[in-house]
């Protein structure tokens, strides 16, 4: 029989998935690895997320690649052991808001990319691909001074 605590840890990593998994666009296993990951003490095998989530080798390695990518979780290997383990990174939220500031600058690439092609584009159109430029323009702007500050903040 779990303790009140780990009903309360159960209960977090449900609603881990049920609302990072929606407003991220991810599956609620993601979700839920976050708030496993998040609340372990110690880094996991693959095994041992395996075993908390109650899912496949494929779908913890996917889960674990989009946790990664995202910028919250690490992997590596401890010394002397040849397994990788997953861990919640110390800087997970720093490592969003970059994740974040590199997916928009992508978008302002493009933005850029499509304002070049766009010359012989009725105006309806062109105004539309400005409107983009402007928006990511603006965007990249204020994540990365978001990153920055919230660097400073956290650096105090």
């Amino acid at each position: 029989m779990s303790s009140p605590v780990d009903d309360h840890a159960d209960a977090l990593i449900d609603d881990f998935g049920l609302h990072i998994g929606a407003a991220m666009g991810w599956p609620p296993m993601a979700g839920r690895a976050a708030g496993v990951l998040m609340l372990s003490e110690a880094p996991m095998t693959m095994v041992d997320l395996q075993e908390a989530l109650n899912a496949s080798k494929g779908s913890v390695s996917e889960t674990t690649r989009l946790l990664m990518v995202s910028g919250t979780v690490r992997r590596f290997k401890e010394p002397g052991s040849r397994q990788y383990v997953y861990e919640w990174r110390d800087d997970a939220w720093i490592g969003c808001l970059q994740h974040q500031l590199e997916q928009t600058t992508e978008l302002l690439t493009l933005a850029e990319n499509a304002q070049t092609h766009a010359a012989d584009l009725p105006e309806r159109q062109r105004a539309r691909l400005r409107e983009m430029h402007e928006y990511y323009t603006f965007m990249v702007r204020r994540l990365d001074a978001l990153l920055g500050e919230y660097k400073a903040v956290r650096a105090r």
